[in-house]
């Protein structure tokens, strides 16, 4: 009839139902919208891996293709080739550190140590006179009438370093320049000494070394409570058996072996690696000397790259710890002068 109307106590409980069905849609629209953005986040996760695994197939194919290119070089004795052919390898690697799995990694840097020592050995095979006939004159020098207070130095610093075998990296011959087995001494080689050369200290017992000028390679085997001051080196570094040392370093590669309680000043163009190694601190490199910055344009290595914090532990396999074997030295305890 005209003017009725329902009990209220008959539309009042289908007020909440009302609501509810309303609201279904947007809690729907929500759940469709969070599938949605969980199904792209998969997506673009498994086209990163997939770009990622893409790179890495790149870079072991062109690696190989160069580690090759290098070593019929070093066959044909085309040296100065080899070298710059090395030196983009080298830098190759450098640049894909940040997309390749640590074991590939280690391989490239180890390959490249093996062609370095393949280097340097090819080196004293085809000027074996020269290097012969130095030391001879050098010899002969020291007993002559005249004194020469210089000359008892030289033959330390040209002396091969005795021990079990080379290092890891190292060649068997005779080191080209370096020091062995001195004790409590300041010892020194300029840019001229070490000019691209290979350098080797090694059985070093509290010394204190300045390295002022642009090396090829660096050796650092068995010394204990030494510094180790060192201009810029143009490929690698090797710290090897060492403890008690602090070592301020400029490479393009740091590789750390069985070593102890050592602190670590460094420009590095790659990731540090460190096996073996326990209580080892690293800080930027902060030595200076006159004539430092011609001696980095002659290594080639990049001064507005340097990954001194970013090291890789070769016995931590954990993703989500950091690694105990090594740390950061504390800002307030960096040393900033070093002479």
């Amino acid at each position: 009839a005209p003017g009725l109307r329902a009990p209220a106590a008959f539309v009042a409980p289908l007020q909440p139902d009302t609501a509810a069905a309303l609201a279904l849609p947007e809690r729907l629209q929500r759940r469709e919208a969070e599938r949605q953005q969980g199904v792209e986040r998969q997506r673009q996760k498994k086209e990163a891996q997939v770009v990622k695994e893409e790179q890495s197939e790149f870079f072991v194919a062109a690696f190989a293709q160069e580690r090759e290119a290098v070593e019929a070089l070093l066959a044909a004795g085309r040296l100065e080739e080899a070298a710059a052919r090395l030196q983009a390898l080298q830098k190759l690697l450098t640049e894909s550190v940040r997309f390749l799995p640590p074991y590939e990694v280690r391989q490239g840097q180890e390959a490249v140590a093996r062609l370095q020592a393949d280097l340097a050995a090819r080196r004293r095979q085809l000027q074996p006179k020269k290097k012969f006939a130095f030391r001879a004159l050098k010899k002969e020098a020291a007993p002559g009438s005249e004194p020469r207070p210089a000359e008892p130095a030289r033959p330390a610093a040209a002396a091969p370093a005795p021990g079990p075998g080379p290092a890891e990296g190292e060649s068997g011959g005779p080191p080209l320049c370096g020091f062995s087995g001195a004790e409590d001494e300041e010892l020194e080689l300029g840019p001229a000494e070490l000019l691209q050369r290979d350098v080797v200290l090694s059985e070093l017992r509290g010394c204190r070394v300045r390295l002022r000028g642009n090396a090829n390679t660096l050796r650092v085997r068995d010394c204990r409570g030494c510094t180790v001051l060192c201009g810029p080196v143009s490929t690698s570094v090797l710290v090897d058996g060492c403890s008690e040392c602090l070592l301020v370093l400029a490479c393009q590669q740091l590789r750390t072996h069985r070593t102890r309680d050592c602190r670590f000043y460094v420009q590095v163009t790659s990731r540090a690696v460190i096996e073996d190694c326990a209580k080892v601190c690293f800080a930027p490199y902060t030595w200076s000397y006159p004539g430092i910055e011609r001696d980095f344009e002659s290594s080639g290595l990049d001064r507005g790259r340097n990954n001194w914090n970013l090291v890789d532990d070769f016995d931590w396999l954990a993703t989500d710890k950091p690694s105990p074997n090594w740390s950061l030295i504390p800002e307030q305890e960096r040393i900033g002068c070093w002479d």
